[in-house]
């Protein structure tokens, strides 16, 4: 019997651990700036706590092994421990756990703390339950107000988020259930949330935020290649949680700019 347990802790142990090593398990293909830093981080941490779990494993399966019921009476011998060895592997764990942390803090950091770039594209992200809705400022590069007095969902893009059209600085407000960026260029993001949290999650972008009632985050990402990336929401957020995906279209910038044109235009 121990030999069987031990055979099958290892076959878990090495075959789990192949299809990390083949990366058969493993992150789709990368669309933004900050996609090497991040991946980077992800294979580094994997690497320390995947020696740590074949370690770890190997000796279960060696304790099973050498422990097993060998059909013959003996005598119990109890442990209370080894205080010295405790504090060790306490310490030791609390270092790589926090060692980690410092490692990817500034990566983490730099999407949301730092001050977007000049030129930077303003884009606000509003969740509810069960859409995304994306503003863009127009010309005049200001968004103009919302009010929660406003909002129907039923009544349109521009009703749904409770866009105040009396407000001048709404006049050439886009809103879109698409969200369409330029490449190369940086996108500085205000995420909210009308109703519960949802989480705004790019995967190919590396990019995941949650989106809380009340507060308006601001956060930055530069996408690096054109192509059609799904949206999801991360964060279960009611009964149609599955229906809250969407699609992020990353363009050329003179694609973006007679995209934005042609919306802009319906608008008159």
């Amino acid at each position: 019997m121990g030999l069987a347990l031990l055979a099958v802790i290892w076959l878990i142990t090495f075959i789990s651990t192949y299809f990390f090593i083949a990366k058969t398990w493993w992150l789709p293909a990368g669309a933004s700036a900050s996609v090497a830093g991040i991946d980077h981080q992800f294979a580094f941490t994997y690497l320390l706590m995947g020696i740590v779990f074949v370690l770890a494993q190997c000796s279960l399966g060696l304790f099973v092994w050498q422990y097993r019921d060998r059909g013959a009476m003996s005598k119990a011998d109890y442990s209370h421990g080894n205080l010295k060895m405790e504090i060790a592997w306490t310490a030791l764990t609390a270092i790589l756990f926090v060692g980690l942390n410092l490692m990817g803090s500034p990566i983490w950091a730099a999407e949301r703390f730092q001050p977007a770039e000049a030129g930077a594209l303003p884009v606000e992200v509003t969740g509810m339950q069960f859409a995304w809705y994306f503003r863009y400022a127009g010309p005049d590069g200001k968004f103009g107000l919302t009010t929660p007095k406003l909002m129907d969902p039923s009544a349109g893009s521009e009703a749904a988020i409770g866009l105040d059209t009396s407000d001048p600085a709404a006049k050439d407000d886009v809103v879109t259930g698409t969200m369409v960026l330029p490449v190369n260029r940086q996108v500085d993001l205000t995420l909210r949330a009308v109703d519960v949290i949802h989480s705004f999650f790019v995967p190919n972008m590396r990019f995941k935020q949650d989106a809380v009632p009340g507060l308006a985050i601001h956060m930055h990402l530069t996408p690096t290649q054109i192509g059609d990336y799904e949206i999801a929401c991360a964060e279960l957020c009611g009964l149609g949680h599955y229906k809250m995906h969407g699609l992020v279209k990353v363009v050329s910038q003179p694609d973006f700019e007679q995209w934005l044109a042609a919306r802009e235009a319906e608008k008159q």
